[in-house]
């Protein structure tokens, strides 16, 4: 066990503590009261009637932060551990690949933290693929880790009814029951699965009953609610029309056969499921407008891009123009990808679009994007400048140089160090394991970049700089973030192609002050997605959030929202306004800064929970 695993836990020791500790490690391995306002109703809502208070579940008890442990303050440089086999986590992806190169097999899997037993610690779920047919060699599962509350994690896949084999990529989280407990949706190359969290520790397919199986060859998925009815509808992202029977043949010396590029095949169209309400949900794809049969879409952000109150979906797809679908506020969507500047390249060609993130990066009030792209392709940086146009910052602020010679998949925004300045973690690694026998400069496995955000449109590459584990080159895909030791900081797991996952555990990022914010709707859908949440701090600073689901690439990172607040002041307070689906808008003052709190609509703040390091 590390010398910074036993200082995040326990404080400064003297060198025998740790010694001693070292050795026992070796044996053992052998308020104020918010004011609340009705906002006016945007024009065409869906207000549904307040759920019966009795009806409503009561707010989840949050166990003490401390589980046992108290995580020390930081006080040194910013460091990701690699604590995975520390943590208990032993999961290792499976492609199937036995030589035959299906398509598939380039895929990876993603990640996404659920908090499914409502004990405010984030567990992982993992996602994994399987054997080929005929070919078969064992049995491969998704994991899901609960989290023990002492830095470790047990295995409790089997006993969660979730050990069942499927040729999964990835995941999304989301409560579209309304009952206050996280559900799970899977997605996969055949047909698509739906568990319902039964409050018990275990999961309970539903799929046919929700006739949600969408079968195709699925990718990234969103829990969002498009047309503020209170409920969560399902958009899932589809590839392409591929089959063993219809695989392709491809090379790239002319003598062996490749992975093939997407370009080989037909698109296929992402679906919208519509939630009725009653357990079951309605395909409104075409009624929606959002039939693309052209589409090869792999990743999905959530943002209201035009801060109008209605959740927009931005698509990115490979070698396809990307998609912003504008929400219409009547059930249906327009595409204005192009208008936008989203569309294509700058080159006017459209580019391998990858993972994809949405976020208020330069604290202007308005969701930009975040775009993964092919080697050679550079890394995308869509500025909102609020006028419904998007412009490409990636050059400008230098990423596009630092990723040319990357190809990333899972991407996204977070605030690392937690200065109250959105950074960016991009996820790489190839598509072909022979590519460097055409292109000797390119690499299969490639690190990761974490790009720190020094405001003003500038942007500093720090992989190397935040320890030893991050720089190292993998075969990266999914990425997302958690708080998993609830000390404030964000800690990230990142999969890897038929390779392992690994936890990074961040060390110090809490040097910095802090707020944490969990959501519970009432009117609007339980999670309270597409809740925004805007940090105002005496200085006059302005940090704006929505709570999504999805984004990354397969992946989805905890619902809870960070706000970075800066350097250590006593006394610190800020005020926090929350503007809810239904329309609502709360306005809660004299927040204490390093706390975890938990607003509820209509009641403002119903917990404040001091985070437990020392002052």
């Amino acid at each position: 066990m590390s010398a910074a695993y036993f200082r995040k836990y326990l404080g400064p020791a003297p060198c025998w503590a740790l010694c001693v500790f070292a050795s026992i490690s070796l044996l053992a391995a052998c308020k104020k009261a918010p004011s609340t306002e009705q906002a006016s109703t945007p024009s065409g809502a869906v207000v549904p009637a307040v759920r019966p208070a009795e009806s409503s579940p009561a707010p989840a008890q949050v166990a003490p932060a401390t589980g046992g442990v108290t995580p020390a303050r930081g006080d040194g440089p910013i460091e990701f551990t690699d604590v995975t086999a520390l943590a208990g986590i032993h999961f290792k992806h499976n492609t199937g690949a036995f030589g035959k190169k299906y398509l598939p097999e380039t895929m990876g899997s993603g990640v996404c933290f659920i908090d499914y037993d409502n004990d405010g610690w984030q567990d992982i779920l993992l996602i994994n693929s399987m054997d080929w047919p005929g070919h078969k060699s064992g049995s491969s599962y998704p994991a899901l880790y609960h989290n023990n509350k002492d830095g470790t994690f047990t295995d409790v896949t089997r006993q969660a009814g979730l050990a069942i084999e499927m040729y999964g990529l990835g995941c999304a989280v989301g409560d579209f029951d309304n009952d206050g407990y996280d559900d799970i949706y899977i997605t996969t190359v055949g047909s698509n699965h739906l568990f319902r969290n039964l409050h018990n520790g275990r999961f309970a397919d539903v799929t046919a009953k929700a006739g949600v199986a969408d079968p195709g060859f699925s990718a990234s998925a969103v829990w969002f609610d498009y047309d503020n009815d209170g409920k969560l509808d399902l958009f899932v992202a589809h590839y392409i029309e591929w089959s063993i029977d219809t695989d392709q043949y491809c090379t790239l010396d002319n003598k062996n056969k490749s992975y093939c590029t997407p370009q080989a095949y037909k698109g296929q169209s992402s679906t919208l499921f519509h939630n009725k309400g009653d357990g079951t949900f309605e395909n409104v794809t075409k009624k929606a407008g959002l039939y693309d049969p052209t589409g090869k879409a792999l990743g999905v952000a959530l943002l209201d891009y035009d801060n109008d109150g209605w959740l927009d979906l931005f698509v990115s797809n490979d070698t396809e123009p990307n998609k912003l679908y504008h929400n219409n506020r009547n059930g249906t969507f327009t595409d204005v990808g192009l208008a936008a500047g989203l569309a294509y390249g700058e080159a006017g060609t459209a580019r391998a679009g990858m993972g994809t993130d949405a976020a208020d990066y330069d604290n202007s009030g308005w969701q930009s994007l975040v775009l993964g792209n092919f080697t050679n392709e550079s890394m995308s940086l869509y500025h909102n400048d609020g006028s419904g146009l998007f412009t490409d910052e990636a050059p400008s602020t230098g990423i596009a140089t630092m990723s040319n010679k990357s190809l990333t998949f899972g991407t996204f925004f977070f605030d690392y160090d937690l200065d109250g300045l959105l950074d960016i973690l991009a996820v790489n690694g190839h598509v072909s394991d022979d590519i460097s026998v055409v292109q000797p400069n390119v690499k299969y496995a490639q690190p990761p970049h974490l790009f720190h955000n020094l405001g003003k449109n500038r942007f500093e590459e720090v992989t190397t700089k935040v320890g030893s584990a991050l720089p190292r080159p993998i075969v990266g895909r999914g990425a997302a973030y958690a708080d998993v030791d609830n000390d404030g900081d964000l800690d990230l797991v990142i999969t890897t192609n038929n390779g392992p996952a690994r936890l990074l555990r961040n060390y110090n990022g809490n040097k910095n002050d802090m707020l944490r914010v969990k959501t519970i709707g009432t009117r609007s859908n339980r999670d309270g997605i597409g809740a925004k949440i805007t940090v105002k701090t005496a200085g006059g600073t302005h940090l704006s959030a929505m709570v999504k689901t999805g984004s990354s690439y397969l992946s989805q990172s905890e619902l809870p929202l960070t706000f970075g607040l800066g350097k250590p002041e006593t006394g610190k307070t800020v005020s926090v306004e929350i503007a809810w689906p239904s329309g609502w808008k709360e306005s809660i003052p004299n927040v204490k800064a390093n706390q975890f709190i938990t607003v509820q609509e209509g009641k403002g703040m119903i917990t404040a929970r001091p985070l437990p390091f020392p002052r």
